[in-house]
């Protein structure tokens, strides 16, 4: 059957598809509007599973806070070209994606029919790749940023003993910087403690192997516990955050850099947790 350009627009705005997916629509269900906006969704099932083998390492990172500040989340949607990831509707999608994290649902769940309508309108295989939900325990305060305009994402939860602490200006800019912090420098651990003994004796063997490439020979063994030492300090300062060059003053490690707000402040402070999300890595 004939559809007009009316019905065509009603469709478009009840469903943001494309206006040669809510002609095809109409005419395959002879104009009704309810059967049109199921079409739309079985096709955009369709276009997922058709594109399924297509990469995906476009898309963003959408970070949501509770009103309160006493929740964070993050939400990863990947989709295959930098132009869809761009567009107002994977925008929109990506934000109301971070703000059902924030609340501890299922984002392809409670999101089921915009999700479809999203694959519909951009042709692509959009993926809901992955959340991260920090909801404040105890004393403390939380802080998220959002780097390169969604590549990358952070989380981090900061401890203390005193509430005025956590609402002072100083432990907010803290929680900040780090946050900058871990976008640009990207540690693993917290601390030292925390590196799995199996990933230090692996980079041990990279290490000596090649100084005894260099050398010809390794040192004797009572030299050689001293070079260990060294080269497992030195790795932890480059994967570990309290130990890494803070990001805004290299003379200065993060660790002496939390311990110096904390003394400022009559009190400690600890990281207690972080998350660092890079867009498709």
């Amino acid at each position: 059957m004939a559809v007009n350009i009316q019905q065509i627009k009603d469709l478009r705005e009840a469903t943001n598809a494309g206006m040669g997916a809510c002609k095809e629509a109409l005419i395959a269900t002879n104009g009704n509007m309810e059967e049109a906006i199921k079409y739309l969704r079985e096709k955009g099932l369709a276009v997922q599973a058709k594109r399924v083998d297509k990469e995906s390492k476009q898309g963003m990172i959408g970070l949501a806070s509770a009103a309160d500040g006493s929740a964070l989340a993050l939400a990863e949607i990947n989709c295959e070209t930098d132009f869809v990831a761009n567009t107002d509707g994977f925008k929109d999608f990506v934000k109301n994606a971070s703000n059902v994290a924030l609340e501890g649902k299922d984002i392809a769940a409670t999101l089921e029919d915009e999700y479809k309508m999203l694959l519909v309108k951009t042709g692509e295989n959009v993926k809901i790749r992955r959340t991260e939900r920090y909801v404040l325990e105890g004393t403390g305060l939380l802080s998220g940023y959002i780097h390169m305009g969604g590549k990358i994402g952070v989380l981090v939860e900061l401890a203390c003993a005193k509430a005025e602490t956590a609402a002072s200006q100083e432990a907010i800019d803290l929680a900040h910087m780090l946050c900058l912090h871990i976008a640009a420098n990207a540690p693993k651990y917290i601390a030292a403690g925390e590196i799995p003994q199996s990933e230090i004796d692996e980079e041990l063997e990279v290490k000596l192997n090649a100084l005894k490439e260099q050398k010809g020979k390794l040192p004797p063994e009572q030299a050689l516990e001293g070079i260990k030492k060294g080269m497992v300090n030195k790795f932890a300062s480059q994967i570990c955050l309290l130990k890494q060059n803070y990001v805004a003053d290299d003379k200065q490690t993060v660790e002496a850099v939390i311990a110096a707000v904390a003394k400022q402040m009559g009190d400690e402070i600890t990281v207690k947790r972080f998350a660092r999300l890079q867009l498709g890595a």
